[in-house]
């Protein structure tokens, strides 16, 4: 295949904020292209975060799917948690291999390896195998080495300042 129909994978991460944001223009410019774009999110359990409301004008070119329970690392039940990870896991399968789309953002997905809710195997066999010309965008923090090697283009987001340290809350349009 031609090097620049090949899919790559892109990786968003690092401790400062807008690695989603990243993506979610990422996945908004292949739109603008007519691209059939998936949008999976492993993380956030709210629906009705001003990411979801606003790709669901444009439903004719982009899936948006919201698939977690909320914060790992909150949940009461991990074993509910861990089951729901696995479940987005098997249904972002399916979406990256059913050859539907140019492009998948899996959205905080470097949590389901980061906390062993999804084995590092799983993830590589997904990477390696997926469609030729599909490209992958990955968000999340703690990256591993060996996710940094399995991607094409690595982007760090670097906190330097936050509101959060002047003691301000998660604010719509901002952070959701």
């Amino acid at each position: 295949m031609e090097n620049n129909k090949k899919g790559i994978v892109l990786l968003y991460t690092g401790n400062g904020k807008g690695k989603s944001t990243a993506a979610f223009g990422q996945a908004l410019r292949a739109a603008g292209h007519d691209w059939p774009v998936c949008i999976i999110q492993f993380i956030k359990a709210n629906k009705r975060t001003g990411e979801a409301r606003g790709f669901a004008g444009l439903v004719d070119k982009v899936e948006f799917h919201v698939m977690g329970t909320g914060f790992i690392f909150s949940a009461e039940d991990r074993e509910e948690a861990v089951k729901a990870a696995r479940e987005a896991f098997a249904f972002a399968r399916e979406k990256i291999m059913s050859g539907q789309y140019r492009m998948v953002v899996l959205d905080e997905f470097t949590y389901l390896f980061n906390y062993g809710l999804v084995d590092w195997q799983d993830i590589k066999d997904l990477i390696e195998n997926r469609p030729a010309d599909l490209h992958l965008v990955i968000t999340g923090r703690n990256d591993s080495k060996r996710l940094i090697d399995a991607a094409d283009l690595v982007t760090e987001m670097k906190e330097i300042k936050h509101p959060y340290q002047a003691g301000f809350k998660a604010r719509k349009g901002i952070e959701f």
